[in-house]
């Protein structure tokens, strides 16, 4: 089963108590952390070893940036610090980024803004002004760059807990309105086949059985159900037998030659994910001249095509 991946990123020594702290709680939870004394991001030669931690950050899904008074090692391809360096990385991967700012760093912060001017200023939270000064382009950003200020790792894993909720709660909202978003389409297709049925009618047009038949088979039930079983995000569409094989092999289908009965039923399998998808079609949706017969969606039946989904058994012998 997959799971949310999560990156860690800030420097080491000084917020190591922080990053195991979260390291647990987001195992807890049975995400995946992705962190660098965790031997997380593999090491090729080909690169200095930072482009490595960056390139690990496009298979992150959450990057948690937490910056403290330690400006930590300079990047060998830009001005910033590596720390610093992945944030923009997943900033520009456009993925879901959480910032998090010591409390003392970030009220001194505020002293900064007032203060970058003067170059005689000391500060006492952070080691190297940079700091400050990459808090400050952050700031600026037009979106994605929440700040929040910690004392300790339950502040960042009590805010965390919430967000997460919240995103979850959302997706299961959302999935609510997707449901209704496909009766909408469902609705706005049946009302496209009336109004051509009306415009026909009312224009008597020429060859009448073909036209009607024409317009029943744009929104056959076959298509419609073939969509939902393989789920399918684009319409579907095939008049005959050789264009319906075609679009089931190009999905990954294979014809299952060992089980099906010629006269009636054929078999298609799929291997999947630890899964076999098994799609049985009804032949006789086809006539003899293996074109799509056409049916009304009350004489259409579901069993004409049917999706079957085992698990695979991955048990060995020995």
């Amino acid at each position: 089963m997959a799971k949310p991946k999560v990156f860690i990123s800030s420097t080491f020594y000084d917020l190591r108590h922080i990053r195991i702290d979260l390291e647990r709680f987001i195992r807890d939870l049975g995400y995946d952390t992705i962190m660098n004394e965790f031997g997380n991001i593999p090491y090729g030669k080909d690169e200095h070893l930072e482009h490595y931690c960056y390139k690990e950050i496009d298979n992150a899904d959450i990057l948690v940036s937490i910056i403290g008074g330690r400006y930590g090692s300079e990047s060998k391809y830009d001005k910033y610090s590596i720390s610093q360096m992945e944030f923009k990385s997943a900033y520009d991967l456009n993925k879901q980024v959480y910032i998090f700012i010591e409390k003392g760093v970030y009220n001194e912060y505020q002293f900064y803004l007032k203060n970058k001017e003067n170059p005689n200023v000391n500060y006492t939270f952070v080691d190297n002004i940079k700091i400050h000064q990459f808090i400050e382009s952050i700031e600026v950003l037009p979106n994605n760059n929440t700040i929040h200020s910690f004392e300790t790792s339950n502040d960042i894993t009590t805010f965390l807990k919430e967000q997460w909720a919240g995103l979850f709660q959302r997706f299961l909202k959302e999935q609510t309105r997707q449901k209704e978003i496909n009766i909408i389409k469902g609705i706005e297709n049946t009302a496209k086949t009336l109004n051509q049925l009306v415009t026909f009618l009312t224009e008597e047009k020429r060859g009448s059985e073909n036209a009607i038949n024409e317009i029943l088979l744009s929104n056959h039930p076959a298509m419609e159900q073939i969509k939902e079983l393989l789920k399918i995000p684009y319409r579907v569409y095939f008049t005959n037998k050789e264009e319906f094989y075609d679009l089931i092999k190009a999905r990954g289908y294979r014809i299952n030659l060992e089980n099906f009965e010629f006269d009636k039923f054929e078999e298609w399998t799929l291997e999947k994910n630890s899964k076999i998808f098994k799609l049985t079609i009804d032949t006789d949706i086809f006539n003899s001249e293996n074109k799509l017969k056409i049916f009304t969606k009350e004489e259409w039946n579901n069993d004409f095509i049917k999706l079957h989904i085992e698990d695979i058994d991955d048990d060995l012998p020995f």
